[in-house]
């Protein structure tokens, strides 16, 4: 099935070859960074010379396609043909399938077209070697087709009483002109390596009503203000470029002292403890999270340039500029809980997964939820592996948190404690859960399974047939029903 020797395939333009010899880095990498600098750059060009007080937002919309285009092109060549594609497929859906199954046509049309170059991927590329390569684009494309697709429903398809809060609030009535709809798939500020951000913030930044819808509800008068202040992004740039730049060092010079396939080396699986491949186990697991807090980061500064992302001030008065953020290292290195770890760890993400899929599935929404999520990421076992891993990882550990951690809580010594104890089990059960997604292919994944002797799995299944399960509770659907008509009546007076 796989071309283990085969070399990954240079898909872009060749025109950083030079430089990718120097630095021993694949082209594809290298001109990948190259775009998101340039897009950096782009992005503060952008906010200071086609601000919408100088320009129109149909100008505006364009520039950021066209850039957005570019930048897809150089990166892939040929294969950018499939994002172009997907897009246009999308639009088709989106015109022309009704308001009661939009997101239907265009969630399977999304999904199912993405899955088809998920698995060219493995015959065409090294199976298990990762490359920057097209379906990093049409992964982050596919959130926005079926994030807008489901808003278009919500907007045009259902009543307003049918909706939860959020999703009135998030509700799009107007089918969006293709040049919208280019330039929220295609704009260059996320095109490479997203995220996924709501289709009214994007279509507000670009009108240049982002920063003060957000302003709205602070009173600024009593602060001594005369107008609604216009806050830079500059700061929260300048401190997010430092993250890159200290990710990246870290990932360049850690990854080679302490290599991912070393786990299943059988030298090392003989010889060490089991304590010692478990230590090891969570060495690499934090030596690998830079290349993520490198990417998106950087993704994340680059929209702030544009300034894009701004979601309020804080209890300080600062501002925040962490809308479209897609991770908060600090709640990751410190997670007490598997839930804490994954609401901080890819979070546009995660939020687009509930929002189209946990919260309006029927049944077994944490099982669906984590199955979407493991066929978004594509076709290669070891993704299955983590997400199956990770569904009874979840379950347990919600388990133990609604019969125990009320025990905690009644003293600062006590509730110290419990923390303690939960961040050591939640870092060692994600670094169990998440191994498989590095490895890839069945044989390693099975091998580490072994040489750690399935212990969490074990642990998730006495945990399970042991403790009761509370039910979940949930809101009575005529209180649902008050509550969204309350937020319809706001949302007609705005």
């Amino acid at each position: 099935m796989a071309r283990d020797h085969l070399p990954p395939r240079s898909t872009g333009s060749a025109l950083l070859q030079p430089i990718s010899d120097h630095l021993q880095i694949p082209l594809e990498q290298v001109n990948f960074v190259a775009c998101q600098l340039f897009a950096l750059v782009a992005a503060v060009w952008f906010r200071i010379f086609m601000s919408p007080s100088k320009t129109t937002p149909d100008v505006r919309h364009a520039c950021v396609t066209l850039f957005g285009v570019y930048f897809v092109v150089f990166c892939f060549g040929w294969y950018s043909l499939h994002v172009f594609i997907m897009v246009v497929l999308s639009y088709s859906i989106m015109i022309h399938a009704s308001s009661s199954s939009v997101h239907r046509y265009s969630f399977l049309a999304a999904m199912g077209y993405l899955t088809v170059c998920q698995i060219s991927r493995v015959y065409i590329f090294s199976y298990g070697i990762l490359t920057t390569d097209f379906s990093g684009p049409l992964m982050i494309i596919t959130q926005k087709i079926t994030s807008l697709a489901f808003q278009v429903h919500d907007g045009i398809g259902r009543r307003a009483e049918d909706l939860t809060p959020e999703q009135l609030r998030l509700a799009v009535r107007t089918r969006p002109s293709f040049l919208e709809y280019l330039s929220y798939h295609l704009n260059f500020m996320s095109v490479l390596a997203g995220p996924c951000s709501n289709y009214k913030d994007y279509i507000a930044f670009i009108e240049g009503r982002h920063v003060h819808m957000k302003l709205l509800d602070v009173n600024w008068k009593q602060k001594g203000h005369d107008k609604l202040p216009d806050p830079s992004p500059n700061r929260a740039v300048v401190h997010k470029l430092c993250i890159v730049l200290v990710s990246l060092v870290l990932f360049l010079k850690l990854t080679k002292m302490f290599p991912y396939m070393y786990i299943v080396d059988d030298s090392f699986i003989a010889e060490a403890s089991f304590l010692s491949r478990l230590g090891y186990l969570y060495i690499i697991t934090q030596v690998w999270r830079p290349k993520y807090y490198f990417a998106w980061t950087l993704a994340d500064a680059v929209n702030n340039a544009a300034g894009y992302g701004f979601s309020g001030i804080d209890e300080r008065g600062n501002s925040r500029w962490d809308l479209i953020s897609n991770l908060n290292i600090w709640n990751i290195e410190t997670a007490t809980s598997f839930k804490m770890y994954i609401d901080n760890w890819n979070i546009q993400t995660a939020t687009w997964l509930k929002r189209i899929c946990y919260d309006r599935v029927p049944w077994y929404p944490t099982v669906m939820t984590f199955l979407l999520s493991a066929l978004w990421h594509g076709v290669y076992p070891g993704y299955y592996f983590t997400f199956i891993t990770a569904i009874p990882a979840t379950l347990a550990a919600r388990a133990v948190r609604n019969n125990f951690r009320h025990y905690f809580l009644s003293s600062r010594t006590r509730k110290l404690l419990y923390d303690i104890l939960t961040w050591v089990t939640t870092q060692l059960a994600i670094c169990y859960t998440v191994a498989p997604f590095s490895l890839l292919a069945v044989e390693p994944t099975i091998k580490f399974y072994r040489s750690m002797y399935f212990y969490l799995h074990i642990i998730c299944i006495f945990v399970l047939l042991l403790l009761p399960i509370k039910p979940q509770r949930c809101i009575p659907k005529h209180a649902q029903n008050a509550t969204t008509k309350n937020c319809f009546n706001n949302e007609k007076i705005k």
